[in-house]
């Protein structure tokens, strides 16, 4: 790995450790083995750093976990596929709690740092795309537009119920079934 990696790297176990506000720049360079200085040549400041390891640690790990939801949703309807999806998203929740946590405590440092929320924006877009593309795979009858817009309404729903998850872990909030009626009812069936 090099120094820019090494950094991503030592930045998730300290926050993973210690969580979000008690990571300093110099536990994060020590963690990755590289001087304080790296970290302003690769991100231009801890904050960024800490924005692109989470988001990079929390996005691939609940984004894989969506997308092998999805797949598994394959071949049946897109409502039944949502059910499946919202029906696993606990486990997923379960097994990313701690990166949740951390993601959900620099949430706030994000919203006051307009820096941070044009960073996070353009990652926000690729997730997106992904999800749809995913869905596309996994349903393709499915349009692009009608495929952008479910994958969006995944992520909304990801992050709404995430935090709910984290509130009361363990607990469903709303389960896939519970869902698939509530969209029925919307669409007038």
């Amino acid at each position: 790995m090099g120094n820019r990696e090494d950094l991503l790297a030592g930045a998730r176990k300290v926050i993973m450790e210690r969580g979000v506000a008690k990571a300093t720049a110099r536990d994060i360079a020590a963690a990755a083995g590289v001087s304080l200085a790296a970290i302003g040549y690769h991100f231009g400041s801890k904050d960024r750093l800490v924005t692109e390891a989470l988001s990079e640690a929390l996005g691939d790990a609940l984004g894989d976990g969506m997308r092998e939801l999805i797949e598994e949703g394959a071949g049946g309807t897109p409502l039944a596929g949502l059910a499946h999806l919202w029906n696993g998203m606990p486990a997923v929740f379960a097994d990313n709690n701690e990166a949740m946590l951390a993601s959900l405590e620099n949430i706030v440092r994000i919203v006051r740092s307009e820096d941070a929320r044009a960073q996070l924006g353009d990652q926000l877009d690729e997730a997106y795309r992904d999800l749809a593309a995913d869905l596309r795979a996994a349903h393709p009858d499915l349009g692009e537009a009608e495929a952008e817009a479910i994958g969006r309404l995944y992520f909304v729903l990801a992050q709404g119920l995430g935090v709910l998850w984290l509130l009361k872990p363990g607990e469903t909030i709303l389960d896939g079934d519970r869902l698939s009626t509530a969209v029925r009812a919307l669409a007038g069936r």
